[in-house]
């Protein structure tokens, strides 16, 4: 009776601290959404209230249709992070799949060099990229964030991908060569389906970063034709007027391809986090 009371204190105190996590986590956003559909005046007057008939307004959304090219700036990060994503899971598989499969001289300090790339933040060669970029001509271009993100993400790939593919059972494998599959078609047609919600992991886990980043559009692409929806933004604030209505419209379409990708791989994200848990 006591154990069983016990396991329910425990179950509420333990969904009661996500339930505050997850409205900690989702008030930034909530107070981003609800100002950007309200006059500037009634953001600073009252940042926490819902927009009614007297503060309601549309201006900061129509401001970022008229000025700057937003539609240009969300093609831009669109095309930068799904080139960035389809880079990561593809290099980021194969090298997980020779990992865990192959073994060669070398295979487990490979590995280990693969790992120091999570734990070394990649803007510590921030100046070593900006000069590899401008020797090879492509400072403010959409490959050189690409190229960047790719390396940046790799590694984590690389580290879940592998524990996965280990898990994958040999037979399955070894049955798909006796019947005269290449390595391959072994690779994309069995072992790429069964770790889907390691990739979806992946990919949400690089996808936040790169749509969200700054640092590198403002110092590899920070061309007109090359913005991000990040960086473009940054023109509704000045240095002595900021455009709080705009900036407000801004982040809140910015934040919408984020919420759509995550309903839409939410079930594969969850399955692939619990199962390295219980891996």
């Amino acid at each position: 009776m006591n154990s069983a009371r016990a396991n329910r204190i425990n179950t509420f105190a333990m969904h009661g601290a996500l339930i505050l996590y997850t409205l900690i986590a989702l008030f930034p956003v909530f107070v981003i959404l609800i100002n950007s559909f309200k006059t500037r005046k009634m953001i600073f007057r009252e940042p926490l209230a819902l927009p009614n008939a007297d503060s309601f307004s549309m201006v900061g959304y129509q401001t970022v249709m008229k000025q700057g090219d937003f539609f240009l700036y969300f093609q831009n990060s669109f095309l930068v992070t799904v080139g960035s994503l389809t880079l990561i899971l593809l290099f980021g598989a194969m090298a997980a799949f020779a990992l865990s499969e192959y073994r060669f001289r070398g295979n487990m300090l490979m590995g280990l060099y693969l790992a120091l790339g999570i734990m070394i933040p990649i803007r510590i060669g921030t100046v070593a990229i900006l000069e590899m970029m401008v020797s090879t001509g492509l400072v403010n271009t959409l490959w050189a964030l690409i190229l960047v993100y790719t390396a940046q993400g790799l590694p984590l790939a690389v580290f879940i991908l592998s524990e996965f593919m280990r898990q994958v059972s040999d037979d399955l494998k070894n049955a798909g060569r006796i019947d005269g599959l290449s390595e391959y078609t072994i690779f994309f047609k069995l072992v790429l389906p069964l770790v889907r919600p390691a990739m979806a992991t992946v990919a949400v886990f690089n996808m936040i970063p790169i749509w969200n980043d700054l640092w590198f559009p403002l110092i590899l692409a920070p061309a007109e034709e090359t913005k991000t929806l990040t960086l473009g933004s940054q023109v509704f604030i000045g240095q002595f007027v900021t455009d709080w209505n705009a900036v407000l419209s801004a982040l809140s379409l910015a934040i919408l391809p984020v919420l759509v990708l995550y309903m839409i791989f939410s079930r594969q994200l969850i399955r692939g986090i619990t199962s390295g848990a219980v891996k």
